[in-house]
């Protein structure tokens, strides 16, 4: 088993003053480019108790004292469920061309298993019709980390039955909106299910169990390989692949030491995930890490790894930050950050990731289903909202998807994170993503100074 398709040397980072920059206008992408936005169900729908809706992790773990930023839960967030045919004329008064959302598990399976809900169904049919009717298309995503809260009950992602409630629900979507869908993403960002939900425990479920958190990993992972086979066994005519949110791992220093510490690194973040689902191994040296007794491995059964690898047709991208990872196998900062402490703002970071994809596993094609970052808005007294910060992220970030596309990266869509501001998990509200000032008292919807920007770039197809 080998640990790498090929095993590269790692890259370092470039210095901002040194990407190319080429003049205003010069930039155009290629016709037909999907130029798009994302959302996530918990994050703007609301309307968590109506039509059916079961409980899922989140609502259970915002509603827990001190889980989330002011106590702020996911109950109204921006309304959207009631709001929606509004929120699809925005979309196509920006000149969206895709749109990526999720689907609430719990509104169409309320306990995780059984007979689907069809008030639930039916809302996402509406929503469908809509974006059909505005010429907008759909990317659909499964699973954004709203799992029902009676299957976490049942062991969540901990229980290997948890994958097959989980193809059995993917079944049941496929089968009443498949007609409308031409791209299926299955699990997202499973790397920070991981991560954030069982290590460092501030996201639901809000355990810190290293030995959970890898075998969660596998399940997440088999969990995807089921649903694609549930795809091809309907005979479904559209497209699906997993979404990854994939961080570029740079050595900090020259010592000894760094490199081999940051190829290990880079084993958890990014090579678990798209080796198992690419080239149908986990990389050795992960494995090798954690050893033969860990709960991930002696959980891989036989036949697991020809399931989460079944062909896909694209891969989703999300690229947020890079890592500098030193001998200690520690991270330090070497850009400025945004608002999110978390994120250092380095816009070849995007370059790096796309075309190592491309050069490791081949010309499969791409989409970037998440980038962006949150600015300190203010609604100004003449009613306007000024965020330049994200504008000049956001022509950055798309100048090195641009310059990835030149280098011969098949990437066919860009969708910034996020179309509205919303709530942001362990964050509550206080940070603010979206294109789309929510004024949340009201629910008004105001344009930022970027969603204006972004709109006159799709229709000039560049900047």
């Amino acid at each position: 088993m080998s640990t790498h398709p090929r095993q590269q040397p790692l890259p370092h980072a470039a210095s901002p003053d040194s990407l190319e920059r080429k003049p205003a206008g010069t930039l155009r992408f290629p016709p037909g480019f999907g130029w798009g936005a994302a959302t996530s169900a918990y994050q703007i729908e609301g309307a968590a108790k109506e039509d059916g809706r079961g409980e899922s992790i989140w609502d259970t773990f915002s509603h827990t004292p001190g889980r989330v930023h002011n106590g702020d839960t996911g109950d109204i967030a921006a309304d959207h469920y009631h709001r929606y045919d509004a929120d699809l004329d925005l979309m196509a008064e920006l000149g969206l061309r895709s749109y990526r959302f999720s689907i609430a598990w719990p509104r169409i399976q309320p306990d995780g298993t059984g007979a689907p809900n069809q008030r639930g169904l039916d809302f996402y049919r509406r929503l469908l019709d809509g974006l059909h009717d505005r010429g907008i298309q759909p990317v659909a995503t499964l699973f954004h980390w709203d799992l029902p809260q009676a299957l976490q009950d049942r062991g969540g992602w901990e229980s290997r039955e948890v994958t097959h409630r989980f193809a059995d629900y993917a079944d049941h979507v496929f089968r009443a909106l498949g007609d409308r869908v031409p791209t299926w993403l299955t699990i997202n960002e499973p790397k920070t299910v991981v991560q954030n939900g069982y290590l460092s425990g501030h996201h639901a479920p809000g355990h810190q169990d290293p030995q959970a958190a890898y075998l969660v990993a596998h399940h997440l992972q088999l969990a995807h390989g089921l649903a694609v086979r549930a795809y091809r066994a309907l005979g479904g005519t559209g497209r699906i692949g997993p979404a990854f949110n994939l961080h570029p791992c740079y050595p900090a220093d020259s010592s000894p030491g760094t490199t081999e510490a940051t190829w290990r690194y880079d084993g958890y973040e990014n090579r678990l995930y798209l080796d198992s689902t690419l080239t149908g191994r986990y990389p050795q040296d992960v494995l090798d890490d954690l050893g033969p007794d860990h709960r991930m491995v002696r959980g891989i059964h036989d036949g697991d790894l020809d399931i989460i690898s079944a062909p896909v047709d694209l891969l989703a991208v999300q690229y947020y930050t890079p890592y500098y990872v030193t001998a200690a196998g520690t991270t330090v900062r070497r850009w400025p950050t945004s608002e999110a402490s978390w994120q250092q703002i380095y816009p070849e970071g995007m370059y790096d990731i796309l075309t190592r994809v491309t050069r490791d596993y081949g010309p499969i094609p791409l989409t970037v289903t998440e980038n962006g970052l949150p600015t300190p808005d203010t609604l100004a007294a003449d009613g306007t909202v000024d965020d330049g910060e994200r504008i000049q992220f956001l022509r950055d970030h798309l100048a090195a998807a641009h310059r990835a596309i030149a280098d011969g990266v098949p990437l066919e869509s860009f969708h910034v994170w996020s179309l509205l501001d919303n709530f942001e998990w362990a964050e509550g509200y206080d940070q603010r993503w979206g294109l789309v000032y929510v004024d949340y008292p009201t629910q008004r919807r105001v344009p930022k100074r970027s969603a204006h920007w972004y709109r006159e770039v799709i229709a000039a197809g560049g900047f």
